[in-house]
């Protein structure tokens, strides 16, 4: 898998795993940094459970592209399955998932947050 495709993926299973009430809510949520992006790749590539959690997440979102709207009762159960996986990397990441809706992906900021997320490419190609 290419790097873009990861940098896809992960922010893919951030949208993802964003609750509808915390996108519609996003402008109150504090906007990320590229130093918060770090400490996310820190965090999950230096703790194997939560690097196997990562990887699972990566499966399952593949699996939701594959799935589609043809088959929307799979494509709600494993959205639910990432849902639970989510929760297991910590709060964190979850400020990362509410926070990424506030930033603009073409911005310095955007590219700098994307570039230090590619460091996740590697964690599942082992």
């Amino acid at each position: 898998m290419g790097r873009y495709n990861n940098v896809k993926i992960f922010v893919a299973i951030l949208i993802a795993v964003v609750p509808v009430g915390a996108q519609a809510q996003s402008p109150s949520v504090p906007k990320v940094t590229k130093a918060d992006a770090q400490k996310v790749v820190k965090i999950i590539s230096g703790n194997k459970a939560k690097t196997q959690t990562y990887c699972d997440m990566a499966k399952l979102f593949n699996q939701i592209e594959r799935a589609g709207e043809k088959n929307i009762k799979k494509t709600a159960e494993l959205n639910r399955k990432l849902d639970e996986l989510a929760k297991k990397l910590g709060p964190e990441y979850a400020a990362l998932v509410n926070g990424i809706p506030n930033v603009k992906p073409n911005s310095q900021e955007g590219k700098e947050i994307s570039s230090t997320l590619a460091a996740l490419d590697n964690l599942c190609a082992k």
